[in-house]
């Protein structure tokens, strides 16, 4: 590929950060979909909540999706014991000493989905790489990926955590709560995530939902009730209800033992373009979505 092209493209992408929110999110749901966004009259979950993005700008949302500020604020909700412990906080990567971290952390940038590094031995850490990626992810401003609104004034910055595994010795397990104003409707849990990721979905009483989003499901694959299944639907919408009880968030959670631990707030699951399967799934849960209390933006 030649230099013009590459550069044609870079400046395509770029003017993308121009485009007006609706303007950019139709694109976006074209592409990806195959069909044309109905913001007029959204019906299935995944219109909704591009809807959302639009037009539910409750301030609370960015502190809640700020991964440091999260914990701070959950913790005045729950308790200091349902969080995962701080190891430090920094803007830059090169502040970091990591002489006075442990063997074993995570590091994870405060301002996006996904710049999560797991480091479980750090003497094999592959420091410069993660510099590297570490360094990028804390130029761009993740709003510009989905027009999330809430992650548009995020302070970017990296955080370190306490490196922790469930039962299974290699991995923390998620239990993802579905909040439907104020209420929990649906439990997703994904499991073997660095083999073959797997996502079930549970109701309430722990009864299996044949649905699942992006990631295959498996019936066959028994995933025991948490202990704590009832604190954590309570949780969950204790946590909503502190933020003004929106039309949906998704309150995410770990299960070490008996120990319930919060993970993070997700207004957007999938940002909208996981695709339901089976499809009737995303009208069910699309109806779950009120949108008449929301004071639009």
């Amino acid at each position: 590929m030649s230099g013009q092209v590459v550069l044609k493209i870079k400046q395509k992408l770029n003017l993308n950060q121009y485009l007006p929110d609706n303007v950019y999110l139709k694109r976006q749901w074209e592409k990806v979909t195959g069909t044309k966004l109905n913001l007029s009259d959204p019906k299935t979950f995944n219109e909704k909540i591009q809807w959302l993005k639009i037009h539910d700008h409750n301030p609370k949302y960015t502190e809640y999706v700020d991964k440091y500020l999260a914990k701070e604020r959950v913790k005045e909700i729950l308790g200091e014991e349902y969080i995962i412990p701080t190891l430090g906080v920094w803007d830059r990567f090169d502040e970091i000493d990591f002489d006075r971290l442990p063997d074993r952390f995570v590091l994870k940038c405060t301002h996006d989905s996904g710049s999560v590094f797991i480091i479980p031995d750090k003497d094999k850490m592959d420091k410069a790489g993660i510099r590297e990626k570490t360094e990028e992810a804390l130029k761009h401003n993740f709003y510009m990926n989905g027009r999330e609104w809430p992650y548009k004034n995020v302070q970017p910055r990296i955080l370190a955590e306490e490196f922790m595994t469930d039962e299974s010795g290699y991995e923390l397990k998620d239990y993802k709560v579905f909040v439907f104003g104020g209420k929990a409707k649906f439990i997703q849990v994904d499991f073997d995530r660095f083999t073959d990721h797997h996502r079930n979905f549970y109701d309430p009483e722990w009864q299996y939902v044949p649905f699942t989003t992006l990631y295959p499901t498996n019936p066959e694959r028994k995933i025991d009730r948490p202990d704590c299944l009832e604190e954590m639907l309570a949780d969950a919408e204790k946590i909503a209800g502190a933020l003004d009880t929106p039309p949906f968030v998704r309150i995410d959670f770990y299960v070490i033992g008996s120990r319930l631990l919060f993970g993070e707030a997700t207004f957007y699951h999938g940002s909208g373009l996981e695709p339901f399967m089976p499809e009737e799934y995303g009208r069910i849960l699309g109806d779950m979505i009120d949108l008449s209390k929301v004071k639009k933006a």
